[in-house]
């Protein structure tokens, strides 16, 4: 079974741990205009955004193609 991880780069990574650290080194202005979602332009924070990116697959990817390529 831990085999099937191994190629996984975000293993270990919780989705939280993704967005704290995109909103660190971007900002949520930032953040919201390389990813266009309502939750990261009006009124953002960690809570709301990771509420809607666990209920939208298409958002979270996003998210972490932004995180992997950073």
């Amino acid at each position: 079974m831990s085999g099937e991880q191994n190629n996984n780069p975000l293993h270990g990574i919780t989705l939280e741990m993704i967005l704290t650290r995109l909103v660190e080194k971007y900002g949520w202005e930032e953040l919201g205009r390389r990813i266009t979602i309502k939750c990261f332009t009006d009124d953002p924070s960690i809570k709301s955004s990771l509420k809607f990116l666990r209920r939208t697959p298409w958002a979270r990817k996003k998210v972490e193609d932004l995180y992997l390529t950073q």
